[in-house]
C-alpha cells in the first residue's frame, strides 16, 4: 500500500483530531469566558435587523434550522471558548468618601473592594471580608466569609446602603439524562468527561449588622459572567452561555433560579421566549438579567441568540459590542489555511427605563478597544473603532474611525481612515469633543470636534513619545494620559540590514492641554520606572483614585529599573510596589506627594530581582475623610491624606 505523502498526513491528523476534539474540548471547567475572547460570528444576512421587536426562536427546531444555516457558510476556524463577636455601636459614617472610578456618572461597575464611608468590603480569593475601616484608631476586621470554590468563587461587590452584592461564578454537573446521552456519542471518539456547565451566581446581602449579615436573596444565571452595573437600586448584568453541540445535548435552554421565584427551583427558559437577531446568529445564547434589589420581584430574564464582548451602560440605554469576522469570498480557498477577516463590530441598544427591552441593532467597520471606545451624548452614540492591523499591509493595514449613530444605529456622521499604520490606544468622549490616541512609533492625540453629528473633523493632533492607555478627565480644557513611555531603537533585522524598533521603556503620565482645541499641548508629564514597570491601571480604570476637590490622584505600581541604563533591552530588577501618591499644580506639574507601600525591608531583601509577595502587592487606594487607605490581598494601611503619616495598619491574614 502507497504512503500518503508526509504533508498531506499532517493536514489529514490535524483535521480529524480537529473534528473529533471540538466537541469535546468545549466541556467542562476550562472553557474559558466567552466575553473576554475573540467570536467568530456567523453572518446569514446582509443587512442588519432595526424591527424594534426580535423574532423568537419558538422550538427547537427553528432553533437547529437558525444554527444550521450559519453554520454552513461558518469559517473553518470555529468561535473560540468564551471567577465574630458583635460589634459596638458603631459610629457615624464619613460623608465625604471615595468612589470606584468610572465611566458613566451614577452607573456603579462592580470591583473587588468598595467603601460606604465606615466600613471596607474586600474580595479577596476565596474570602468576602467587611473591616470597620473609619475612624482610623479603631480600624479591624468584623467579619470573614469564607466560600467554599467549589460551590461558588466571588469575582466582584457591590454596596448599596445596607445591602451587599456579591457577583461569583460556580460549575455545576449537567442533568444525568443530558450526561447519559452525550456519552452514547461520545464513546465513539474518547472516554466519557465529566461534564460540568458554568454558573454565575449573585447574592445579596442585608448588612445591617456587619459581624453577622444574612443572605437576603440569590440568583443563579447560565453562563460565564460578562459584566454588570447598577444604577440606584436597580442591578444589571449580562452572561455569556455557549452552545457547545446542540446536535448531541438534549438539555440547551439556558436556564435560572431565583430565591424570590418559585422558592428558587430551576426554571428553564423556553425558545419561544428566546429571540434571535436576523443577520446575526450564533451557537451563543446572551442573558440579560435585571432587578431591584429592595423589592423582591422576580428578577427579569432576557435571553437572546448571541453574544457580547464590551459593554456600555448610560442611565437609559445599554450598548453591546461583538465582533463579527466576516469570511472573505474567495473561490477554491483551502480551508485549512487561515483566511484574512474583515471585521466589524455589531451593536445592541436595550433600553432599561422600563425594564430591559431591545430597541435597535447596527454594525460598523473595524474592532473597538474596550468600553471607553463608546459613548452616548444628545440621542447619539458614538464609537471609535480600529480596521485592520498594525502589522497589515495593503488593505489590511490598520485604519482609525469614528462613527456616529441615531438612536436607531443608523450611521450619520464619520471619520474614517485616521492614522494609517497604527492602532487605537485609548479614548475618551467629552460631551461634543472627542479624543483618541492611536500608536505605531509615537503617540499622536487627535482632538475631534463632533458637535454637528453628521460632520464630526479633526481639529487637531499632538504628536510626542510613548502612548496613554487610559485618559480621565481633569477639567473641561485638561485631560491626564496614563500609559507607557517608548523608545525608538535602532537596531539589525534578521538580514542583518538596519532597521528601528519601538520598545516600552516605563510608565508616562502627561498633562495634555485641550484649551486650544487646534493646538493641543503636553503641559508636563512623570515617568515611572523603566522597562517592566506596570501598573493595573494601564487596563482596568477602577485601579485609579482622582478626586480634584482633594487635588489627589493615586494607583498601584510595580517598579523595576534598569541596571544597564546603555541597554535599551535591559528589563531591569524590581525595585518597589505599592501606591504613588499625586497632587496636581497646573503651573509646577504633578507632585509626588508620597508613596506607600506593604512589603517591609525584610521583604524587598527576600524579592530579589523579579519576585516579591504579591499577597502585599496594593491593588487599590481609597480615602474615607482625611484618611488614605492602600489595600492589598494581606493588609490595609491608614495615613493621613495630607502628611502621609502613617496612622494604623491591619492584617488581613
Amino acid at each position: 500500500m502507497k504512503r500518503l505523502p508526509g504533508n498531506l498526513k499532517t493536514s489529514l491528523l490535524a483535521l480529524i483530531i480537529i473534528i473529533f476534539m471540538t466537541p469535546i474540548m468545549a466541556y467542562g471547567k476550562f472553557a474559558s469566558n466567552i466575553g473576554n475572547t475573540i467570536k467568530t460570528s456567523i453572518k446569514v444576512a446582509e443587512n442588519v435587523s432595526t424591527e424594534k421587536n426580535l423574532p423568537v426562536v419558538g422550538s427547537y427546531d427553528n432553533f437547529k434550522k437558525l444554527l444550521e444555516k450559519s453554520e454552513s457558510i461558518r469559517p473553518f476556524y470555529r468561535t473560540a471558548f468564551a471567577t465574630a463577636e458583635k460589634s459596638a455601636a458603631a459610629a457615624s459614617p464619613a460623608n465625604d468618601y471615595s468612589n470606584t472610578n468610572v465611566q458613566v456618572q451614577g452607573v456603579d461597575e462592580s470591583d473587588i473592594i468598595k467603601t460606604d464611608g465606615e466600613y471596607i468590603y474586600q474580595v479577596i480569593n476565596d474570602r468576602l471580608v467587611i473591616v470597620k475601616a473609619y475612624p482610623a484608631s479603631d480600624m479591624k476586621v468584623v467579619n470573614t466569609i469564607k466560600y467554599d470554590t467549589n460551590a461558588f468563587y466571588p469575582n466582584d461587590i457591590y454596596v448599596n446602603g445596607n445591602n451587599l452584592i456579591v457577583i461569583g461564578r460556580k460549575y455545576v454537573n449537567i442533568n444525568k439524562a443530558e450526561q447519559e446521552s452525550n456519552a452514547a456519542v461520545m464513546k465513539k471518539v474518547i472516554n466519557p468527561v465529566i461534564l460540568t456547565k458554568p454558573v454565575t451566581k449573585v447574592i445579596v446581602y442585608d448588612t445591617t449588622d456587619k459581624s453577622n449579615i444574612k443572605i437576603k436573596r440569590t440568583i443563579e444565571v447560565d453562563g460565564d459572567y460578562l459584566t454588570s452595573r447598577m444604577i440606584n437600586s436597580k442591578f444589571y448584568m449580562i452572561t455569556n452561555k455557549y452552545v457547545y453541540d446542540y446536535r448531541i445535548m438534549t438539555d440547551i435552554k439556558p436556564s435560572f433560579k431565583d430565591s424570590a421565584f418559585k422558592a428558587g427551583k430551576e426554571n428553564v427558559v423556553d425558545f419561544k421566549d428566546i429571540r434571535y437577531f436576523p443577520g446575526y446568529v450564533e451557537p451563543n445564547y446572551m442573558i440579560i438579567s435585571s432587578f431591584d434589589i429592595l423589592k423582591p420581584e422576580k428578577a427579569d430574564i432576557q435571553t437572546y441568540l448571541g453574544s457580547g464582548q464590551n459593554v456600555y451602560v448610560t442611565n437609559e440605554n445599554i450598548y453591546v459590542a461583538v465582533s463579527e469576522y466576516e469570511t472573505p469570498k474567495t473561490e477554491g480557498a483551502s480551508r485549512l489555511i487561515a483566511p484574512t477577516y474583515n471585521v466589524n463590530t455589531i451593536l445592541y441598544k436595550f433600553n432599561i427605563a422600563y425594564g430591559v427591552k431591545y430597541a435597535a441593532n447596527g454594525k460598523v467597520p473595524g474592532s473597538i478597544l474596550n468600553q471607553f471606545s463608546m459613548d452616548e451624548y444628545n440621542g447619539y452614540f458614538r464609537i471609535a473603532t480600529t480596521k485592520g492591523f498594525a502589522w497589515g499591509e495593503g488593505d489590511n493595514i490598520a485604519k482609525n474611525n469614528l462613527y456616529i449613530l441615531d438612536a436607531d444605529l443608523n450611521i450619520t456622521g464619520k471619520i474614517e481612515d485616521l492614522a494609517p499604520g497604527e492602532t487605537i490606544k485609548s479614548a475618551r468622549f467629552m460631551g461634543e469633543k472627542i479624543y483618541i490616541v492611536t500608536f505605531k512609533n509615537v503617540d499622536p492625540l487627535f482632538v475631534i470636534d463632533a458637535k454637528n453629528a453628521k460632520e464630526p473633523k479633526i481639529l487637531g493632533f499632538l504628536k510626542i513619545p510613548g502612548f496613554s492607555t487610559y485618559l480621565h478627565p481633569y477639567d473641561e480644557t485638561h485631560i491626564i494620559g496614563f500609559g507607557v513611555d517608548t523608545k525608538d531603537v535602532s537596531t539589525k533585522d534578521w538580514n542583518g540590514n538596519d532597521s528601528t524598533i519601538t520598545i516600552q521603556n516605563g510608565l508616562k503620565m502627561s498633562m495634555f492641554d485641550v484649551s486650544d482645541f487646534e493646538n493641543p499641548k503636553e503641559m508636563f508629564s512623570e515617568y515611572i520606572g523603566n522597562r517592566g514597570s506596570y501598573s493595573e491601571l494601564l487596563y482596568n480604570h477602577k485601579a485609579l483614585l482622582f478626586s480634584k476637590e482633594k487635588n489627589i490622584f493615586a494607583f498601584p505600581v510595580t517598579v523595576y529599573e534598569a541596571k544597564d541604563r546603555e541597554n535599551p533591552f535591559d528589563y531591569g530588577y524590581f525595585t518597589y510596589q505599592g501606591a504613588y501618591i499625586y497632587g496636581i499644580d497646573l503651573e509646577k506639574g504633578f507632585v509626588l506627594n508620597g508613596k506607600i507601600t506593604h512589603l517591609s525591608d525584610e521583604d524587598y531583601k527576600k524579592a530579589g530581582d523579579f519576585g516579591f509577595d504579591y499577597n502585599k502587592s496594593v491593588q487599590r487606594i481609597i480615602y474615607i475623610d482625611n484618611v488614605l487607605y492602600t489595600i492589598s490581598n494581606g493588609i490595609i494601611k491608614a495615613n493621613d491624606i495630607e502628611t502621609m503619616q502613617e496612622l494604623n495598619s491591619i492584617n488581613l491574614n
